[in-house]
């Protein structure tokens, strides 16, 4: 067992999100040994690190799509990882996930793609309700009357801004963006950065951000943590990382500027 080098921690009654003394393997692959993280509320904290480090895994255990083997994930106190699922359903009213391909079902239309979560999570929303949501929703990620169109219409930058749209059709209080600027051009992903800071400012909402992108990351965080060796290794704001002295910082910053 690795002892987890000292890091701060958030202050405790800002913290909306904790993770706590988290253990989690898949098999004989270890991916957590004792990970401590804190989120404060209405922050954006970007998750760096190398790739199978586990950020992926760390928000997946946010929403209950993976477990802990042992520890917390406490979501305004509640502890995410002994929920159920009818305790989890409302979980995801409260944290919605933009997923790194965005997750688009293929054979809806845009607008029944971010009506999906509306349905399922407000069903007594009428019809014209959802559709005036879904209006707002788009307008929001910059894409109105695009509605009728299919994912197979859209470019790789309006897909990423529909799987936005999607996710804050709930009006949740937590955003996850799994790698939210991968494969896409520099334009597009100063897009997909514009976005992240503004849905922060509009909607009030806390986020995190998982990204190998430096320069993305630098533009829309608070706060960053540094996932390396099963834990986390560093955090700060973006200035204190740029000038940390951690080893598997200085390492990871001098590899993304080679």
């Amino acid at each position: 067992m690795s002892a987890q080098p000292a890091t701060q921690l958030e202050a405790g009654p800002e913290a909306l999100v904790r993770f706590r003394g988290l253990w989690k393997s898949f098999g004989p692959k270890r991916i957590f040994e004792d990970l401590n993280l804190d989120v404060r509320k209405g922050q954006t904290l970007t998750i760096i690190g190398g790739s199978g480090t586990g950020k992926s895994v760390l928000l997946k255990c946010l929403i209950g799509l993976l477990f802990p083997d042992r520890g917390e994930v406490l979501l305004d106190g509640q502890d995410v990882s002994h929920m159920n699922e009818h305790q989890l359903r409302e979980v995801r009213k409260r944290v919605a996930m933009v997923f790194q391909g965005a997750a688009l079902f293929d054979s809806l239309s845009v607008a029944d793609n971010i009506a999906y979560p509306i349905r399922e999570h407000f069903k007594k929303l009428s019809e014209a309700e959802i559709a005036e949501r879904v209006k707002q929703k788009l307008e929001l990620v910059n894409l109105p009357g695009t509605e009728n169109m299919r994912p197979s219409d859209l470019s790789g930058g309006m897909r990423k801004r529909v799987g936005l749209a999607r996710a804050i059709a709930i009006d949740p209080e937590v955003i996850l963006f799994d790698e939210p600027t991968t494969g896409l051009d520099p334009i597009s992903t100063r897009v997909i950065d514009e976005l992240i800071v503004s849905m922060k400012k509009r909607l009030h909402c806390t986020q995190i951000v998982v990204t190998h992108d430096m320069d993305s990351a630098f533009r829309v965080s608070d706060r960053m943590a540094m996932l390396a060796k099963r834990h986390i290794v560093a955090e700060g704001t973006v200035a204190e990382m740029k000038a940390s002295t951690n080893a598997d910082v200085r390492a990871f910053f001098d590899a993304r500027s080679s």
